[in-house]
């Protein structure tokens, strides 16, 4: 059996400066992937990039280690970027200031082709008869030093990304989906951020279960001390202590601080050794003039099971264009939302533009950020599916 290679993480600048060069000297596409500590840390940073490249190897860099990496994006700055899911992994690569010119992104290529499996192992499997091993995948890579097995799946992660990209260039061309798949890539790697939520503490699991806007007031405060202690430990907030012992010491509503260290619900590794840090945060909840509002305004739509009665209209313009675009995703072997998120197909039923016709409707589609060929696919069916709704309605009119 032959001995499993041995990788050493680039942690010095001369180390980045030799992986450089040899990099900058590769030929073709680079393989780049990254590994987080999510779960485990504050951040979404990155505590390894791997980076493969054919006529240069893989490298294994340590972006806490080595703070600048502008020589890595000066070898690789020029060329396509290989990554799979490249939309988990691009913020975290952008706070590193590592920017691809342009990307090729295997999962999304193999969604866009209809696979059903289309995990970085399956893809691999299914292109190159490649088995991956994933146990590491959940791993706090933030550990120092990196045990070799874990580096060694690291490695696997970039070391065949370029074969699979070649056999998936294949694989879309055949498909007549090449073109797809470009305008899919650019959309991945420019899509912005989105911005910061204005309560992020809404998003508290189990707050719907806490009425009142005083204790609002207090789930705020206690998320809020939460997340100023994660921010300091740079420890992953539920670590600290979960969303469900927060609401739960809020329904207890106890009275005294030892009252809440006696509650069995309020547990995590911080819920008693910072005792003082979560009821200061209930005492300024309760104290706090500034109560938030139960709900607050929002641009969500209503759920489509409720338009029937708050808007019949949109109700059956929906329910004539959703098989519609469903039936072409098919027709184009790929999963619908991969043809036409669910959300835009939502928004252009709930409120058409005027008139509701293709012209209309692809510049409707364009703004919400549907891509030229998804356009092309669906804005004239979506118009005519908007007309044989109003031709339902009369008909049922007639009938009635």
């Amino acid at each position: 059996m032959a001995e499993a290679a041995q990788y050493d993480v680039i942690d010095t600048a001369e180390g980045l400066a030799a992986a450089c060069a040899a990099l900058a000297a590769g030929t073709g596409p680079v393989a780049v992937d990254v590994e987080r500590a999510s779960g485990f840390r504050y951040s979404q940073r990155a505590y390894l990039v791997q980076v493969n490249r054919r006529g240069a190897g893989v490298f294994l860099f340590d972006p806490p280690a080595l703070q600048d990496l502008s020589p890595l994006q000066a070898a690789i700055g020029d060329v396509e970027w290989v990554l799979h899911a490249a939309s988990q992994d691009l913020p975290s690569l952008r706070e590193l200031d590592l920017l691809p010119p342009s990307i090729f992104d295997t999962e999304l290529a193999a969604r866009l082709l209809g696979w059903e499996r289309v995990g970085l192992a399956a893809v691999v499997e299914a292109t190159l008869g490649v088995v991956l091993k994933k146990e590491h995948s959940a791993a706090d890579w933030s550990t120092r030093p990196l045990p070799q097995a874990w580096l060694e799946y690291a490695a696997l992660d970039v070391e065949h990304l370029i074969d699979v990209r070649d056999a998936l260039v294949v694989a879309l061309d055949e498909a007549g989906k090449t073109e797809y798949a470009a305008q899919e890539f650019e959309a991945t790697r420019l899509r912005e951020q989105r911005p910061p939520r204005t309560d992020p503490w809404r998003r508290l699991s189990g707050l719907h279960t806490l009425r009142g806007r005083r204790n609002l007031a207090i789930a705020r405060q206690l998320w809020l001390a939460r997340e100023e202690y994660a921010m300091q430990q740079d420890v992953s907030p539920g670590r600290l202590v979960p969303d469900r012992a927060l609401v739960a010491a809020i329904a207890a509503a106890p009275a005294s601080k030892s009252e809440l260290a006696a509650l069995k619900a309020f547990n995590g590794r911080a819920s008693r050794t910072q005792l003082d840090r979560w009821w200061n945060a209930i005492v300024a909840g309760r104290e706090s003039a500034d109560l938030p509002q139960e709900r607050v305004p929002s641009d969500t739509l209503p759920p489509p099971r409720a338009w029937v009665d708050r808007n019949p209209e949109a109700d059956a313009r929906l329910k004539q264009a959703r098989p519609a675009v469903e039936e072409r995703a098919e027709q184009l072997a790929m999963p619908t939302e991969n043809l036409l998120t669910p959300e835009t197909l939502r928004r252009v039923a709930w409120e058409p533009p005027v008139p509701a016709d293709a012209a209309s409707i692809a510049e409707a589609l364009r703004r919400l950020g549907a891509r030229e060929w998804q356009i092309e696919q669906t804005a004239q069916l979506i118009a005519d599916a908007f007309v044989r709704s109003v031709q339902s309605a009369d008909e049922a009119v007639d009938s009635a």
